[in-house]
């Protein structure tokens, strides 16, 4: 006998045969891990950026006059308003 040989037969239980089968099972589970990280990269790019600025009143602001919906004199105007509320 070979020292492969004695070597698989002191580690192998006698009559169970592991087979490509036992590779399946840690396969699954990298697979399910690889998937989860994906779908949670995917997800975490897909949302806008004003939910990470914590978009508030102020980012609101910012946004409405980026798109053009209020010109500059509004804006400042609404923004003196907001800071002064958050004064008192």
């Amino acid at each position: 006998m070979t020292a492969l040989s004695v070597a698989a037969d002191t580690v192998a239980w006698p009559g169970i045969w592991f087979g490509p089968w036992f590779l399946l099972i840690p396969l699954f589970w990298l697979l399910v891990v690889v998937l989860f990280f994906v779908f949670a990269r995917r997800l975490w790019w897909r949302r806008p950026w004003g939910e990470f600025r914590g978009a508030g009143a102020e980012g609101v602001l910012r946004e409405r006059y980026a798109r053009g919906e209020i010109d500059e004199s509004e804006y400042l105007q609404r923004l003196e308003v907001l800071r002064a509320e958050q004064r008192r």
